[in-house]
């Protein structure tokens, strides 16, 4: 998949989609229903949409030029389970009723590369978000760098903070108990962990026996 003058293009998403694929076709079952919050350009959406023909794809972001992206990506690269992207704020409550006849009917959520670049807020609102909408078998899907308490940073890593740091103080890597701890708050437990390319894991959390 190329970039095109109309669809702005991510260089790490562009890196990391194969991988990232992979471990979506490994982790889901042949057919659902899976939102995506902070699809930034939309570079995910339209691979991976491509990649799962048995998934409605829902992307979502809450910035204006976010979602012109998506729309140029996926008017690029049609999928019949692509859907039109909304607008979504994970600290704007409640989430858009549209999304799923006010009910748990999500098989699956996915998100990349949000909590870094978002205040710490955004982490308590995605859970609570997700343990609104996934069915009792359904998966939050985390990707990104994270911090792990007893396993060290990589210099990649460390210096990637300290950027984030300088560029926003509310942002930075965050660690994994803390991200746990958020989770547990709402009846989500972490199911999997997977060590990915270039430093980064994708994490699954799962409802907690009882709690949907």
């Amino acid at each position: 998949m190329s970039d095109t003058p109309t669809c702005p293009t991510s260089p790490a998403a562009e890196r990391n989609k194969h991988a990232i694929l992979a471990a979506l076709q490994d982790l889901l079952p042949t057919s659902g229903r899976l939102l995506e919050i902070a699809a930034g350009t939309g570079q995910h959406a339209v691979f991976c949409a491509a990649g799962l023909p048995g998934w409605q794809w829902q992307p979502s972001d809450p910035d204006p030029a976010a979602l012109l992206a998506i729309a140029a990506w996926a008017a690029a690269h049609p999928s019949p389970g692509l859907l039109h992207a909304l607008q979504i704020n994970v600290l704007v409550e409640p989430w858009p009723a549209r999304l799923g006849h006010a009910g748990a009917n999500w098989d699956a959520l996915y998100c990349a590369n949000m909590l870094h670049i978002a205040p710490w807020a955004c982490c308590a609102a995605l859970m609570c978000g997700a343990a609104g909408l996934l069915t009792e078998q359904g998966q939050l899907i985390l990707y990104g760098p994270y911090r792990v308490q007893g396993e060290p940073t990589s210099p990649g890593n460390q210096a990637f903070d300290v950027d984030l740091q300088a560029r926003n103080p509310a942002w930075g890597l965050r660690w994994l108990h803390d991200i746990v701890e958020q989770a547990a708050g709402v009846g989500l437990h972490l199911s999997e962990r997977r060590a990915m390319p270039a430093n980064n894991q994708i994490l699954v959390f799962r409802r907690r026996a009882g709690a949907a």
